[in-house]
């Protein structure tokens, strides 16, 4: 059955379309949106991709469609649309898996027409201003010469069932797939032309959520690049790649810093980097806005005295300033930050900003927005500060089933801790809710911006209250925040959200007697922290989560991160496992087998210790397991996420309601 509102039946909410992605034309008057929305089948979502006025007068207007999707744009100088999709391909060999490969939409109309089909596929594609140079990624294998040299040993491994991997470096698995054989490349060159291979054999340097920009007369690329380190670290140095010969040369490298989210200048003399300071075991790193020239020459920090991280910078076209995101007390604004003399100076209010392009002219700021009550949306954004307006985008607005409050708390430290409360309109002193206190992940993380996984709407529909705090080492409140609980993640984080849970209940429109706990990833392990430190709630529900810290961190799929930030004696003193006899909460403990940050060994673990303790004579307990054998750490198609919700919901319902179990019908 369905209804017209959207979170109180989990087909209408799989249903909306969600945008994602934001690229503005060279001349300013073509704003393309990436829309995801399910397919005819109704198992899995398809992108495409849709054209926004940017002056807000005409209605939006969808440029692409086919089965596979097209999932990236980038604008030529002449205004030709470049997008990557696996839509077959012309010629291709009939048993020949579809690869992602870059089409052109060209600007006066007509077919979409192919570019390059390397067979490793395509990503990140960036697009010289003036020059109209293209740089896409592509997978290579490692004895690979050329791309049809790619293509015949690729064949060779499919035709005698080869799958093996050989590793020569770490790592092996990055979240959700395994890394090799084929190892990411940088090709290059005219559209019409060939592209060529530019960095050849790269090793891993390209391979970890990669990043690269070129100038705008195409002569040099700038890419963050992963150097190997002894114990099987490693670090990201940035360096510049003639497009011309293919030399490498490194223009920033420090054992002490690492660089990313790069952008190069509008006269290609410089490129703004985020830099951020190696942690420690003790001590928490910063992060800051620096401009470091491409030609060589010293790197200078512009927001090292900004006690915020900045990210994804993008330079207004006189090369004046810079507009970056910040997380801020809750919300993601949009700052510009003076090239000159490192001035911030912030330009929205509320709201979580991000894909920030600005109009050609330097007046308008176009991002995509989108808060704790709303999906992301495109929105125009005065340069001078004076306003943000949403544009007619192709994602229709939502109306969510109750309201955001603030609540707030002082913590034993004097700290100042804040969350957000989604409360059901019904909510009263007469009629008071019951509270569900949902954890963020991370865990440098903050409740500021929809979420479509952990969507607090679909159980305020049910009459719940859900608390979204940010304790201790949240961002967007200063490195000393973050220090309160650096290393330390099962004590100032956690009575933080005890304390903040206090403040909540205290409220006559919650119902103190009710209340449940929930978190993923970090939130997942604060989530298993809370089910050993205390009995106050009726049910704990822990997604993708930490329980044995001595054995996830090993075999997570960046082992060599974990010595930066829990020194053994941390590990002893931080893991939930230690506790687990201390446990009577009933928990729902979910967890994806292809989940290779948080591996499931930590979801089997825990359900093992969890059963294990059981006493009644008849095995029985009131824990349970949802496992997914072809999930990673989110889960992500359309059908398991309403196998996620309707089990949450169901166990929740059970335990802090009092309803009789229902097994959810999906399931079987």
């Amino acid at each position: 059955m369905t209804t017209d509102d959207p979170f109180a039946d989990l087909d209408g909410y799989v249903a909306l379309p969600r945008a994602a992605g934001l690229t503005l034309s060279p001349d300013g008057r073509r704003l393309v949106v990436g829309v995801s929305a399910l397919d005819a089948k109704k198992t899995k979502y398809v992108p495409a991709l849709w054209e926004v006025d940017p002056a807000g007068a005409r209605p939006a207007r969808r440029l692409t469609r086919s089965k596979q999707g097209e999932p990236g744009a980038a604008f030529t100088p002449g205004g030709d649309l470049l997008f990557v999709s696996a839509r077959p391909v012309p010629d291709a060999e009939e048993d020949e898996a579809p690869q992602p490969a870059l089409w052109r939409l060209p600007a006066d109309g007509g077919d979409a027409e192919l570019l390059a089909a390397p067979p490793g596929g395509v990503q990140g594609v960036v697009v010289a201003r003036e020059a109209g140079t293209v740089v896409i990624g592509s997978p290579m294998l490692p004895s690979a010469k050329d791309a049809a040299q790619d293509r015949e040993l690729r064949a060779r491994r499919k035709e005698t069932a080869v799958s093996a991997i050989l590793h020569e470096e770490y790592p092996v698995r990055y979240w959700d797939h395994d890394l090799g054989p084929a190892r990411t490349r940088l090709l290059a060159g005219a559209p019409e032309d060939e592209l060529r291979d530019i960095t050849g054999h790269a090793g891993r340097a390209l391979e970890f959520d990669p990043v690269w920009d070129i100038t705008p007369d195409g002569s040099t690329v700038v890419a963050a690049w992963a150097v190997p380190e002894a114990g099987g670290s490693q670090r990201f140095a940035l360096v510049a790649i003639d497009v011309a010969s293919g030399e490498r040369r490194v223009l920033a490298d420090d054992v002490d810093h690492e660089y990313e989210s790069l952008r190069i200048s509008p006269d290609g003399s410089q490129v703004a980097v985020v830099v951020q300071e190696r942690p420690t075991a003790s001590k928490i790193g910063d992060s800051w806005l620096a401009l470091l020239p491409i030609g060589g020459g010293e790197l200078r920090a512009l927001t090292a005295s900004w006690d915020r991280w900045p990210h994804g910078p993008e330079w207004t076209p006189d090369g004046s300033a810079l507009v970056v995101v910040a997380d801020d007390q809750g919300h993601a604004p949009l700052w510009r930050v003076d090239a000159a003399s490192g001035e911030v100076t912030r330009l929205t209010e509320s709201g979580a900003y991000g894909n920030v392009q600005i109009s050609p002219d330097g007046q308008w700021v176009y991002a995509l927005r989108s808060f704790v009550d709303s999906p992301p949306a495109p929105y125009r954004v005065a340069m001078d500060g004076t306003g943000a307006e949403a544009l007619p985008g192709p994602v229709p607005a939502v109306e969510v089933p109750g309201r955001v409050e603030e609540v707030t708390t002082t913590a034993s430290d004097g700290a100042r801790v804040r969350a957000w409360l989604a409360l059901p309109h019904g909510a009263s002193a007469e009629e008071p809710a019951p509270l569900l206190l949902w954890i963020h992940g991370g865990p440098l993380g903050s409740w500021n911006a929809w979420q479509w996984r952990w969507n607090p709407w679909l159980a305020v529909a049910q009459g719940y209250a859900v608390l979204l705090p940010d304790p201790a080492i949240s961002v967007g409140y200063g490195l000393e925040f973050i220090q309160r609980g650096w290393g330390e993640w099962g004590g100032t984080p956690y009575t933080d959200l005890m304390s903040i849970t206090d403040a909540a209940v205290e409220r006559p429109d919650i119902d103190q007697t009710r209340t449940a706990a929930m978190g993923g990833s970090y939130g997942g392990y604060m989530a298993n922290w809370v089910a050993g430190h205390t009995d106050r709630f009726k049910a704990i529900v822990t997604h993708a989560s930490v329980w044995a810290l001595d054995q996830m961190g090993p075999t997570t799929d960046g082992a060599f991160y974990w010595g930066r930030e829990m020194s053994p004696e941390s590990i002893a003193r931080n893991s939930p496992h230690a506790f687990a006899d201390a446990i009577t909460t009933p928990m729902l403990v979910i967890h994806g087998d292809k989940d290779y940050r948080v591996p499931i060994g930590e979801g089997l673990r825990l359900w093992w210790d969890l059963l294990s303790r059981s006493t009644a004579p008849d095995g029985s307990s009131p824990h349970k397991f949802l496992y997914f054998p072809d999930e990673n750490h989110w889960v992500l198609t359309p059908n398991h996420t309403k196998v996620w919700y309707s089990t949450v919901l169901a166990f929740l319902a059970h335990h802090v309601r009092g309803e009789e179990w229902h097994r959810p019908e999906i399931l079987g």
